[in-house]
């Protein structure tokens, strides 16, 4: 089983599961975590190969890269911890992972939270994964993964994001990267489906005005689905819960709160 934490509410009965992005791990939601466990139950993820994960007792899935599994790894906690339902908050790749759990089991999901959502990758994004797919056996993974955060947070305040995720990129390791990458086959495919397809679950998309690669792609998605809305703050890069984690913990609770009445 992957790693998880938990906070337990004294008199809470909801939920608020986190789920980080590629190369990141639960510590990226520090500046969260004090005013949602205020409030509700708390899940902190790690996702396979992030943070403190066991490489030793989860052996058996490092052939098993895809979508599907990784967001299984996600609902074996759950069942676990016996959590019928929660709201889920993401950020980058951790928002197609709940996106993809709402597809499977909808009625686990009681809203989604997408912060610095993936829902379409343009030209620039393609290619930067090809060119991640093409050396990521030559160059050492964390080349990459620098020059890729600097491709993605460019600003000079989205410096501190940029920091976190490559301080939480060394725990991965070069096979590990490469696992992956994998994803990469499947994600144009299924991105695909989340954008022609709606899903009846409240859907918050909460985006940076600097979000250049990803920000297009959802004000458009949020034209077309039903049951999403769209908050965009300004000064804000891809990594919304950092860069301006006021404002995010503001928009995020408000929302989450009128959803669970």
């Amino acid at each position: 089983m992957i790693n998880y934490i938990t906070h337990f509410h004294q008199t809470s009965s909801n939920w608020v599961t986190f789920v980080h992005g590629a190369g990141g791990s639960s510590n990226i939601w520090h500046k969260q975590l004090r005013d949602f466990k205020e409030q509700f139950n708390v899940l902190l993820i790690d996702l396979r190969g992030h943070g403190n994960y066991d490489f030793q007792t989860n052996a058996e899935k490092k052939n098993n890269y895809t979508f599907d599994a990784i967001t299984n790894d996600i609902v074996e906690v759950l069942n676990f911890k016996k959590i019928e339902k929660s709201h889920f908050i993401g950020i980058s790749l951790g928002t197609i992972l709940i996106r993809n759990l709402a597809k499977h089991d909808p009625n686990r999901v009681e809203s989604m939270i997408m912060g610095g959502a993936i829902m379409k990758l343009n030209l620039r994004s393609q290619l930067l994964i090809k060119l991640g797919v093409t050396l990521k056996k030559i160059v050492p993974y964390l080349w990459l993964y620098q020059f890729f955060a600097f491709i993605i947070m460019p600003n000079k305040n989205h410096t501190e994001s940029r920091k976190l995720f490559v301080r939480e990129a060394k725990k991965l390791n070069q096979k590990e990267f490469i696992r992956w990458f994998k994803l990469a086959a499947e994600v144009n495919k299924i991105l695909r489906y989340f954008r022609a397809t709606d899903v009846a679950i409240p859907t918050l998309y909460v985006m940076g005005a600097e979000d250049y690669l990803f920000l297009p792609s959802i004000r458009k998605i949020t034209l077309q689905h039903n049951f999403s809305e769209l908050v965009v703050i300004e000064n804000c890069g891809h990594v919304v819960n950092v860069d301006q984690a006021k404002v995010f913990n503001e928009t995020v609770l408000q929302y989450i709160q009128k959803k669970s009445v």
